[in-house]
């Protein structure tokens, strides 16, 4: 995927086109929803802006990246009707889940990697690289 980042921290919002390559990507919008795709940048830009997210509000345990992000996900799920998540049901029903792919994901590409398979990129990922 190519796009920008937005994190917080204690330095306020950043917005970062490099630097996240090893994320993991968690997918919120349904293919259906195309209307709010078209917006997402600015509504999260205009999110970003907001006083809560100067650097002085950072708090570590309680107002983080992690905050920043929810925040906005319950902004937009409220704004669509949508109830809103706390912390424990996104953990599990979003980003647990993809990081359970990922580590079958990188537990099966360790054993490709000490086994006697070789990996050929295909065509498109060669240009890509």
């Amino acid at each position: 995927f190519a796009g920008v980042v937005y994190n917080y921290d204690q330095e306020g919002v950043h917005r970062d086109a490099r630097g996240w390559e090893q994320c993991i990507s968690v997918p919120l919008v349904q293919p259906d929803m195309g209307e709010l795709l078209q917006h997402w940048d600015s509504l999260l830009e205009e999110f970003s802006l907001e006083e809560a997210w100067l650097p002085h509000r950072y708090e570590e345990q309680q107002h983080n990246c992690f905050t920043f992000a929810l925040a906005f996900i319950n902004r937009v799920r409220q704004a669509r009707g949508g109830a809103a998540l706390g912390k424990a049901e996104f953990t599990e029903r979003f980003v647990l889940a993809r990081s359970r792919e990922a580590a079958r994901y990188l537990r099966l590409q360790q054993l490709l990697a000490h086994s006697d398979v070789y990996i050929v990129p295909l065509p498109e990922q060669e240009q890509q690289e």
